[in-house]
C-alpha cells in the first residue's frame, strides 16, 4: 500500500458537494472535470443530502485552498462544498471482505 506521505501529500480532505441541479448533464459534466484532476484520488455519486464524495490529497491546507479556488468553485454546477479533514487515517484496506 501507497504511503502518501512519502510523497509529501500530508493533507487528506473529504469534500461532500451538492450540485444546482441532479440533471444527466451536469452530472455527466462534474464526473468529467473531476476525473481529469490528479488531487481528487476518490469520488463517489452518494444518495442523501449532497451529490459527490470527492477524497483530495494534498501538501498542505494552502495546496487544498488553491484547489477549491481555482478548480472546484469555478464549476458552475456546484452549488455548495462542505469539507472534512481527516486527523488519523485508522484503517485502510484493499482486501474484499470474502472467504
Amino acid at each position: 500500500m501507497i504511503d502518501e506521505t512519502e510523497f509529501g501529500l500530508s493533507v487528506s480532505a473529504f469534500a461532500s458537494v451538492k450540485l444546482t441541479r441532479q440533471h444527466e448533464d451536469d452530472l455527466d459534466r462534474f464526473a468529467k472535470a473531476v476525473s481529469r484532476w490528479p488531487e481528487v484520488v476518490d469520488c463517489y455519486l452518494m444518495t442523501g443530502q449532497r451529490d459527490y464524495l470527492l477524497r483530495v490529497l494534498v501538501r498542505d491546507l494552502a495546496g487544498y485552498e488553491a484547489f477549491l479556488k481555482e478548480k472546484l468553485t469555478r464549476l458552475e454546477e456546484v452549488a455548495s462544498i462542505e469539507t472534512s479533514f481527516a486527523l488519523t487515517q485508522v484503517k485502510r484496506s484493499n482486501h474484499l471482505p470474502i472467504e
